[in-house]
Formats: C-alpha cells, sequence, structure tokens
C-alpha cells in the first residue's frame, strides 16, 4: 500500500496521479549502459531508480501530496484550496516528448516542484479540476 493511501482521511479520494516520464528511466538506463564499467553508472542508475521508486505524487478530493525518500521519509502537502497557482514548464524536447516540470505555489508555502513527469498540462488540468470539484 503506498504513502497516498495510508495518509487518506475520511471521505477523501485520489483523483490522480503524476508518474515519471519514460525518458527518464531510459537516461538511467543508458548511464548503465554507458558508464557502468567506470562503477559510476551503477551509482547514477541506481540513485535515479530509487529516486523514482520511492516518489509519489498524486492530487486528492481535498489536497496535492509529494513523497519522496525511501528510508527517511519527507512529504510536501497543500490543500487544494491553498493553491494559489500551478506554472508548468516544458523545455523544447518536453514538448515534443509530452514531459515537463510543474511548480504549485499556495499561501504560507514556497513552491512544491515536481521532478519531470508525464503530462504536466494534464496533471495541471487535473489539479484545477479538483480544486473546482472541491467548491461545489
Amino acid at each position: 500500500m503506498s504513502y497516498i493511501e495510508k495518509s487518506l482521511g475520511a471521505q477523501e479520494r485520489v483523483i490522480g496521479e503524476a508518474h515519471f516520464h519514460w525518458s527518464y528511466t531510459l537516461l538511467a538506463w543508458l548511464a548503465l549502459i554507458f558508464l557502468g564499467i567506470f562503477l559510476i553508472g551503477i551509482w547514477i542508475f541506481f540513485s535515479m531508480m530509487i529516486r523514482k521508486w520511492t516518489t509519489e505524487i498524486a492530487v486528492t478530493s481535498h489536497r496535492f501530496i509529494k513523497k519522496t525518500g525511501w528510508i527517511s521519509l519527507h512529504t510536501e502537502e497543500i490543500s487544494l484550496p491553498n493553491i494559489e497557482g500551478v506554472e508548468v514548464s516544458q523545455s523544447f524536447w518536453g514538448r515534443i516528448f509530452n514531459y515537463g516540470h510543474v511548480q504549485i505555489e499556495g499561501t504560507g508555502v514556497d513552491k512544491i516542484a515536481t521532478p519531470a513527469i508525464a503530462d504536466p498540462i494534464g496533471f495541471r488540468r487535473l489539479i484545477e479540476t479538483a480544486k473546482d470539484e472541491g467548491k461545489k
């Protein structure tokens, strides 16, 4: 069971989750293949993949949650009514391959930034939809 599922409150449900883009995994494998002989490739591969395996990003009916960490746990959460703005940034290649970063700004909270996720515009739309549903 994931951290997000364990942390849900009463009447709270997961609206959607963000996932790392496939290019992130490709870069990890390329590091392993081309640099693995030098041991640095093995280090890069496992550090990237552990980050991918231990990161959870989701929007629930009440809040945005970003959880990182394997041995130690770090969460960043903001309730949906406190979200003031959502920024999407995509590079040239991000626009072509549909990946990018999302930054969420809230009242009393610095920006919460996501790693490069697949379909950042769709995830932004998901946040806005969840905010609108919460107002009803």
